[in-house]
């Protein structure tokens, strides 16, 4: 019986054919140790952002069931022409959307959540030792509707159909060699780490760090799927991620410029007003965080949301609260992450030092075993970043 390996290229990886032919190769290095091979591709390049901006061109908030339509169309582009480029190099290939591959969701458009994957057809071409590669990303609803399943879909779509398969090991493949202890674009010293735990990786991740989505590490740690981050294009070692182990260490350092602080004023207000909004965002696919409700007989509250989500955010509170007046700014959030992080007071110190040298204002903090965030009320240059990266880390 062949092991089953699932191996995930992202847009990068996928962005032309001379890239393409580098993926092939990948996959056809699986292959040759015998394994079952299945592949989950992103779009190529920066085709999700073109399409994106083309529907934006036609209307200011597009429909989101006709984006979904749209969107998923660049994931299929990249799985037919792996498929293709396999097939002319001798090997037995099945291409698959993600509702021909059984994968069905639930939930809103272009944040919907994979809620189990029919494994029957992609095991079917298996069996007949087949090369099987999905389209990321995507599914299908129980009204039939195509869906996606938002940033880093496809990494979503590779564990889970990993663990759907009960597959040995889960390759995220990108243009990078693995998870470091920050930016590497913003710090030059940035060190790839060797091992990163789940619950390491998970706050990495919801800090907003462009690496893995933290909906396929919370299903890797579920069903225990070793995930391996690798590079495409160079030939080394990547970055496992793994069950807890505890030190003091600071594994990385997230710094977060895309984000907005949200201030909503009116004189009208009732007890549950503040309960509405936030239930109406999370309904609609806005998460809230940070919200600081300072006034208890009118409307005054302030919280913070991911900048992409402001123009949908705007239309619902023109379109359900049309007296709340609105104003919003850019801040920074800055994370220190590594299990055990507390262990050691002199994180916390050195981090408040730094933040004061460079005359920063905290909004707020937060504290756990394994995070020490700050939310400024600015944003601050990668300068920051540096320092903290070369006190606690370098």
């Amino acid at each position: 019986m062949h092991s089953t390996v699932v191996l995930k290229f992202g847009g990068s990886s996928c962005a032309d054919n001379e890239k393409l032919n580098i993926v092939a190769n990948k996959i056809i290095e699986f292959y040759e140790q015998d394994y079952n091979v299945v592949v989950i591709v992103s779009a190529q390049g920066k085709t999700t952002d073109k399409l994106i901006q083309e529907a934006k061109e036609l209307a200011d908030v597009p429909n989101e069931r006709e984006m979904d339509v749209l969107l998923s169309s660049g994931e299929q582009m990249s799985m037919a022409k792996i498929s293709i480029l396999l097939n002319r190099l001798g090997y037995q290939t099945v291409s698959l959307t993600g509702w021909q591959a059984g994968i069905y969701t639930a939930g809103a458009y272009q944040d919907s959540k994979i809620d189990y994957i029919d494994t029957s057809r992609i095991q079917k071409e298996l069996e007949k030792h087949h090369i099987v590669i999905i389209a990321g990303f995507q599914g299908m609803n129980e009204n039939m509707d195509i869906t996606t399943l938002g940033r880093g879909g496809s990494d979503t779509t590779a564990v889970a159909v990993a663990a759907a398969l009960s597959a040995d090991e889960c390759y995220i493949f990108s243009d990078v060699a693995g998870i470091y202890s920050t930016d590497p674009h913003k710090v030059s010293n940035a060190k790839k780490l060797e091992r990163v735990s789940y619950e390491e990786m998970l706050e990495i991740s919801s800090e907003g760090a462009k690496v893995l989505h933290n909906r396929c590490i919370e299903i890797g740690k579920k069903f225990q799927i070793p995930i391996i981050a690798k590079s495409t294009f160079r030939n080394e070692e990547g970055t496992i991620i793994q069950n807890k182990i505890e030190d003091s260490t600071i594994k990385s350092i997230v710094k977060n410029d895309a984000i907005l602080r949200i201030h909503l004023t009116s004189p009208q207000y009732k007890s549950t007003m503040v309960n509405e909004i936030v239930t109406f965002c999370v309904t609609n696919g806005i998460l809230t965080q940070n919200l600081v409700n300072n006034s208890t007989d009118s409307l005054d509250i302030s919280f913070t949301i991911k900048s992409d989500k402001l123009a949908k955010f705007q239309n619902l509170i023109e379109t359900q609260y049309p007296k709340i007046e609105m104003s919003y700014h850019n801040v920074t959030r800055i994370a220190m992450i590594g299990f055990g992080i507390l262990n050691n007071e002199n994180n916390l110190k050195e981090l408040m030092n730094i933040l004061a040298q460079n005359n920063t204002d905290i909004a707020c903090m937060e504290v756990s075993e394994s995070k020490i965030a700050v939310l400024l009320n600015q944003t601050v240059s990668d300068v920051v970043l540096e320092q903290l990266h070369q006190k606690l880390i370098s």
